[in-house]
């Protein structure tokens, strides 16, 4: 890779969506919650954009929405939970989650190690707990992934895009986790954005300008990165200014290959990451894609209980491009 990632190209948020699914044509993607009026709508629209929405619900209960909803099921599967657990579904989770019988959360994550979705979606009405449990259970970690971690894709304003990791799901990473943080969160970025993730680690100091512990990690981490992969640009301590602004990036820390140009950001943990991201998106406007997991064996991605039908036809493309990359 080189030194310094290309501006990313200006997009909307409704553009970037749709030049997703231009490229998933035929994608299964499970969505767990098949009776909500919410997912309902979703999989209607991603049968227009080419992705194919697999609704584990009843079938009664899905045209009794669509009806009520005025949206049209003609390319969504609808998957009856019953039948999936008399089917291969229903093998997988009597060896990896015995118990749950026909739980459609459980038969959704299930349909994908049982081929009959690449990817699956769920938590319009589950707790979060429920579904990283249900994932991590019956799915579990790729190969070579040393956790499970977490991104989002913040889209600004002006258009650009940039990666955040991780925001959700490590507390206190120590330094090998903090760089799987990295690793992944820079291949998120790359699938995503279609370009050179350009990474910086951050901290309160640039290059030296304060010691502490914390800072000592992220130095560590920063070099484990480069040990894993030579090829990625990507530099640390940094302060989110120099990382993010080329003046202040000249000035703290010149010579940096991605000081003032990075456009994946890794927080040194949870709590940081996630004011991060939530500052970015409520006083910058930026709009938020994600939890997006990482280091799973398949593609399971988590929706907040408050999400909208925007919100999960983006999460739906994001995993449908997350098994695609897999292939």
């Amino acid at each position: 890779m080189s030194t310094v990632a290309p501006e990313p190209e200006v997009t909307t948020p409704d553009a970037l969506v749709a030049r997703w699914c231009a490229r998933l044509a035929g994608t299964r993607v499970a969505l767990a919650d098949g009776d909500d009026p919410r997912v309902v709508t979703a999989a209607a629209r991603l049968a227009g954009l080419g992705v194919t929405p697999v609704l584990v619900a009843r079938v009664d209960r899905v045209q009794e929405v669509a009806e009520r909803e005025g949206v049209r099921l003609d390319e969504v599967t609808i998957a009856e939970p019953d039948d999936l657990a008399a089917g291969t579904a229903g093998e997988v989770l009597a060896e990896q989650l015995p118990g749950v019988g026909a739980d459609p959360l459980a038969l959704a994550v299930a349909a994908v190690p049982a081929g009959l979705a690449d990817a699956c979606v769920a938590g319009a009405s589950r707790p979060t707990a429920e579904v990283l449990r249900a994932a991590l259970r019956v799915v579990g970690t790729a190969p070579g992934a040393r956790c499970v971690t977490s991104s989002f894709l913040m889209a600004l304003p002006d258009g650009r895009l940039i990666g955040y990791g991780d925001c959700a799901v490590l507390p206190e990473p120590d330094a090998p986790q903090l760089a799987e943080v990295a690793l992944a969160t820079s291949r998120t970025y790359a699938t995503l954005t279609g370009t050179e993730p350009a990474v910086a680690m951050l901290s309160f100091s640039t290059k030296g300008s304060a010691e502490h512990s914390s800072v000592g990690l992220v130095r560590e981490a920063t070099a484990l990165v480069t040990e894993r992969d030579p090829t990625l640009a990507i530099d640390g301590e940094l302060q989110f200014d120099a990382a993010l602004l080329d003046s202040v990036g000249r000035s703290k820390a010149n010579g940096s290959p991605v000081a003032g140009r990075a456009n994946v950001f890794i927080f040194p943990n949870l709590a940081a990451g996630n004011i991060g991201y939530k500052i970015t998106e409520r006083l910058a406007g930026a709009k938020a894609y994600g939890p997006i997991l990482q280091g799973l064996a398949a593609p399971v991605n988590d929706l907040s209980r408050g999400c909208s039908s925007d919100d999960i036809v983006a999460v739906s493309a994001i995993s449908a491009l997350q098994a695609a990359a897999a292939d």
